[in-house]
């Protein structure tokens, strides 16, 4: 059967909404928003009707209805750590993501609470696919060397994930719990991560300052250098949070973060521009190396999906240093929407189950501690 899916995402100026037929997409389109509009909302809950009426007054100018449809599906965010899959969105979610309760406030969270406003007024049923803070870490991946501080992740779990389960599909003719995998997303936040049988079991927190750098992100780098650079530069605890996500990469050395304005000055022979570029490509192949050896170098494909995966020299660069451990498939852009939407179609046809968020951590502590 080919069910009728909505996906909605809503991101900082703008919600992106797409209409699928089954697997096929039949409508998308980015709904914009004025800033200036947005601002006048001092909390980001309070831009539902908004944002509700202009994706409803964008569906009438293109001659379209939600009549039919099955299934409405929304980012998933504000939510605490919860296993992969796809969740019935209910009224803890739906507290949690008005709240906020993970800490981060960000316009993922009107996800869940627009597809249940479409859901409610058109008699359908509303999910969340694979929500920011899916975490699936084995236990070594857990523990650190200070006592009560643990690792997490924060990764783009939704599209690692679906570029996995299609991989598995449509080139092995397997299941994604059947196969191993090594799966990048390389755009401007770059998420390396183990995938062992279903389960994403590694990778690492790019919110947090791990992994590779990236056009706005700092990346792993030593404790001891990040105090002696607070120190020396008199930064404060703020302005190294900013550094994670918003002025580290590619900003922090050149001030910009289009990648392709990077390769531009690079090919003209900017010397910087040509290391910054070759220095995160070289991260991403270490990163890629660790998540093969933690999966034991058991490794059915290592997958580069994202915006950045468009360049054919970071591609071939990645490809020549990583072949020997599997096979390398690049998959350009993002799904995202058609990640939603197969998340939905797979619990509508019973090949997943449905999950229920309980409004627990993942995980806490070792019992033993």
């Amino acid at each position: 059967m080919a069910y009728r899916i909505f996906a909605i995402n809503p991101g900082s100026t703008s919600t992106k909404v797409a209409m699928f037929d089954g697997e096929t997409c039949i409508f998308s389109k980015n709904v914009a928003h004025d800033a200036s509009e947005l601002a006048k909302y001092s909390d980001m809950s309070d831009q539902l009707p908004y944002r509700r009426d202009m994706i409803l007054d964008l569906l009438k100018e293109e001659g379209l209805t939600l009549e039919g449809v099955d299934a409405f599906v929304g980012r998933g965010g504000g939510l605490l750590s919860v296993e992969g899959g796809t969740y019935e969105i209910d009224d803890l979610i739906l507290k949690h993501a008005r709240t906020c309760a993970n800490g981060v406030v960000h316009p993922a969270t009107l996800g869940t609470q627009l597809a249940n406003e479409f859901a409610k007024a058109y008699g359908a049923k509303a999910f969340t696919v694979n929500p920011p803070d899916t975490e699936e870490l084995q236990d070594l991946a857990r523990m650190t060397g200070i006592k009560g501080v643990y690792r997490t992740v924060h990764l783009h779990a939704l599209n690692l994930k679906e570029t996995a389960i299609q991989h598995s599909r449509k080139v092995l003719g397997k299941k994604y719990e059947e196969c191993n995998y090594v799966v990048c997303h390389i755009g401007g936040g770059i998420s390396v991560s183990a995938h062992r049988a279903g389960r994403m079991i590694d990778g690492y927190d790019i919110v947090g300052g791990e992994g590779p750098m990236a056009p706005t992100r700092c990346g792993s780098i030593s404790v001891y250098d990040l105090l002696d650079y607070m120190e020396r530069e008199n930064k404060d605890v703020k302005a190294v949070r900013k550094l994670c996500t918003r002025e580290g990469g590619f900003v922090s050395h050149l001030g910009i973060s289009d990648a392709i304005e990077l390769t531009e000055r690079a090919a003209n022979g900017d010397r910087y521009a040509d290391m910054v570029w070759n220095t995160m490509i070289y991260q991403i192949i270490k990163g890629i190396g660790a998540m093969a050896a933690a999966l034991h170098g058991k490794v059915d494909g290592i997958l580069l999906g994202g915006g950045m995966v468009h360049n054919k020299d970071l591609v071939a660069k990645i490809t020549e240093a990583t072949e020997f451990i599997a096979p390398v498939t690049a998959y350009p852009g993002e799904f995202e929407m058609e990640a939603m939407a197969a998340g939905a179609i797979r619990v509508l046809d019973g090949e997943e189950p449905l999950k229920k968020y309980s409004g627990k951590k993942v995980f806490e502590k070792f019992d033993f501690e």
